[in-house]
C-alpha cells in the first residue's frame, strides 16, 4: 500500500477516535450549544447528532414503554447513555411547570437546530408526556379513592365525611363528626336524659332532684339505683315487732325508751368530748342493733345498759370517721361495766348479727325525702330539715313504731313537717309521691301516730330529744306545733 494511502487511513481512524472522545457526556446548556455552533465543533447546527424525541421519551415518559426501535438504539449506544439515563430518569416537576419547562426546552432546541422539524417533535412529545402523566395522576387518584372507600366501610357510622364526585374526601368542607358524647361525660348525659324522660312520663309537675351532676357528694348518677336497692333491703333484717311480749321478761317498752333517751343524751358534746361528737347515723344504727339483738336474745334488765353502750360502740366504729375509744364508753356508764365486759358483749352481738351492719335506717331515707321536699324551694328551708329530723328521732323512743318501715316513717316525718310549717296548702305533691313511692293516703296512719308524739299527748317524760331540738342552732323546731290537726288534710 502507498504510504500516502496508509497515512490517509490513519488520519481517518484518528478523526473517528477523536470524534468518539469528544462526544459530550453531559447535558447541553444554551450557552454551550451556542458556543459549539459558532466554533464549528463536532455538533454543527445543520445536522443534529441525536434525536430529541427518543431521548426525551426515555427520560420523561415513565408510564409508556419505549418502542422497539428506541430500545434497539439505546442498546446500541455506549455506557455513557446508561449513565445519562440513570441521572435524568427521575423528573418530578413535569406537571407543575410543564409549560415553562417545555417552552424553554423548545427555545434551546430551536437555537441549536436550524430546521423546523425538531421543535414540532418536541412539542408533540411534550404534550404526550403531559397527557400521560395526567393519566397516571388520575389512576393514582382512583386508587386512592378506592382505598378511602374501604377504610370508610370499616369505620363506625358516627363519623361521616362529605365526599366529592370522584369519591375523595372534600377538603374544602370540614368533616362532620356525630355529636354523641363519649366517656364518663357521655354516660352522665345519658343517665340524665333517661331520668328526664322518666320524669316527663310520670307528669310535667315532677321536679328532677338529681340534675346536679357536679357535686360528687350528692351522687346524682347513682342515687336512684341506691334508693331503689335500699327500699328492697329494708324489708330484710328487720327487728321483731313483738319481741317484748314473746321473748323479753325483765325489760319493758318503757325501759327501752329510757335506754335510748340516755344514749341520745350521752351522744351530745356535753357528755362525750367535743372531739367525739357522734353523727345522727350512729344513733339510728345503735337503736337498730339493740332491737335486732333483743328480738332473739333474752337480756336481764341489769345488762340492758351494757347492751346499749356496746351497740353504740359498734355503730360508732361503722359510722364515725374517728370513733370514741372503748374507755370513753366505760366512762359514760360511770364505770359500771369493765372494759372486758364491753368487749365480751361486743363479740356476742357481732357474732349473732353475722357482722351484717349495713342496714337502711330512717335517716337513710330522710335525706332523700327532704331533698325532694326542698325541690320547690329556691332556697333550702332549714326549719323543714330540722323539724323532719326532730320528728324522726322521736320515733326512736317508741317501741310501737317498729311496725312501720323506715321509709314510711321518713316520708311521714316530711309530711308532718311541711304541714306544721304551712297549713295553707297540701303538704304532699307529685314530686314527693314520685321519690317516696307513697301516696298521701298511705301515710295517714303513720302521720297521725307521729303527730301524737309531736304533741306529746301521752305525757312522756323522756326529754333528751326535745331538749336537743329546742336549741337555737336547730331553729327551736321542738317548740313548733301546727294550729290545725293534720287529720283535716286527709278529709279533703
Amino acid at each position: 500500500m502507498p504510504r500516502s494511502s496508509s497515512r490517509h487511513v490513519n488520519i481517518n481512524k484518528e478523526n473517528k477516535t477523536h470524534a468518539k472522545i469528544e462526544e459530550p457526556t453531559s447535558r447541553i446548556t444554551r450557552a454551550k450549544a451556542q458556543a459549539l455552533g459558532t466554533s464549528g465543533g463536532i455538533f454543527p447546527s445543520s445536522k443534529p447528532t441525536f434525536k430529541p424525541d427518543h431521548k426525551h421519551v426515555l427520560r420523561m415518559n415513565s408510564k409508556r414503554g419505549a418502542s422497539d426501535e428506541n430500545k434497539a438504539s439505546v442498546t446500541a449506544t455506549s455506557g455513557i447513555q446508561h449513565k445519562r439515563r440513570a441521572v435524568l430518569k427521575d423528573v418530578t416537576n413535569i406537571c407543575e411547570n410543564s409549560h415553562r419547562n417545555y417552552g424553554s426546552f423548545a427555545k434551546i432546541q430551536t437555537r441549536k437546530q436550524a430546521s423546523s422539524s425538531p421543535p414540532k417533535k418536541i412539542a408533540k412529545v411534550s404534550s404526550d408526556v403531559c397527557a400521560d402523566n395526567l393519566h397516571v395522576e388520575e389512576d393514582v387518584k382512583e386508587k386512592l379513592a378506592e382505598e378511602l372507600s374501604k377504610i370508610r366501610m370499616g369505620e363506625p357510622q358516627e363519623v361521616t365525611e362529605n365526599t366529592s364526585e370522584c369519591g375523595k374526601a372534600d377538603r374544602n368542607h370540614p368533616t362532620h363528626v356525630s355529636e354523641k358524647p363519649f366517656g364518663l361525660q357521655g354516660h352522665q348525659m345519658r343517665e340524665e336524659n333517661n331520668l328526664c324522660e322518666e320524669l316527663q312520663s310520670n307528669g310535667p309537675s315532677i321536679v328532677n332532684i338529681d340534675s346536679n351532676l357536679e357535686d360528687p357528694q350528692v351522687c346524682s348518677l347513682y342515687a336512684p339505683d341506691i334508693y331503689n336497692n335500699i327500699r328492697v333491703t329494708e324489708l330484710d333484717q328487720r327487728p321483731s315487732t313483738t319481741y317484748m311480749e314473746k321473748l323479753q321478761q325483765d325489760i319493758t317498752p318503757n325501759m327501752r325508751g329510757i335506754l335510748i333517751d340516755w344514749l341520745v343524751e350521752v351522744s351530745q358534746p356535753a357528755i362525750v368530748s367535743e372531739e367525739y361528737k357522734l353523727v345522727p347515723d350512729t344513733l339510728y344504727l345503735t337503736v337498730n342493733l339493740i332491737d335486732r339483738f333483743l328480738s332473739q336474745n333474752h337480756i336481764p334488765k341489769q345488762r340492758l345498759q351494757l347492751l346499749g353502750v356496746t351497740c353504740m360502740l359498734i355503730a360508732s366504729k361503722y359510722e364515725e370517721i374517728i370513733a370514741p375509744r372503748l374507755e370513753e364508753f366505760c366512762f359514760i356508764t360511770d364505770n359500771t361495766y369493765t372494759r372486758e365486759e364491753v368487749l365480751k358483749m361486743e363479740s356476742q352481738v357481732l357474732n349473732f348479727l353475722h357482722f351484717q351492719l349495713s342496714v337502711p335506717t330512717t335517716k337513710s331515707f330522710l335525706r332523700r325525702f327532704i331533698q325532694a321536699a326542698q325541690a320547690s324551694h329556691k332556697v333550702s328551708c332549714l326549719e323543714l330539715e330540722f323539724l323532719a329530723n326532730y320528728l324522726a328521732e322521736l320515733t326512736l323512743l317508741e317501741y310501737s313504731f317498729l311496725r312501720f318501715r323506715p321509709s314510711l316513717v321518713a316520708a311521714s316525718a316530711v309530711f308532718l313537717a311541711k304541714w306544721t310549717l304551712n297549713q295553707s296548702e297540701h303538704p304532699w305533691n307529685s314530686t314527693l309521691e314520685h321519690y317516696t313511692s307513697y301516696k298521701a293516703s298511705e301515710l295517714k296512719c303513720t302521720v297521725l301516730a307521729l303527730e301524737d308524739l309531736q304533741l306529746n299527748t301521752d305525757g312522756c317524760s323522756l326529754n333528751a330529744i326535745r331538749e336537743k331540738y329546742r336549741q337555737e342552732k336547730f331553729k327551736c323546731v321542738a317548740t313548733m306545733t301546727p294550729t290545725e290537726r293534720v287529720l283535716s288534710v286527709f278529709s279533703r
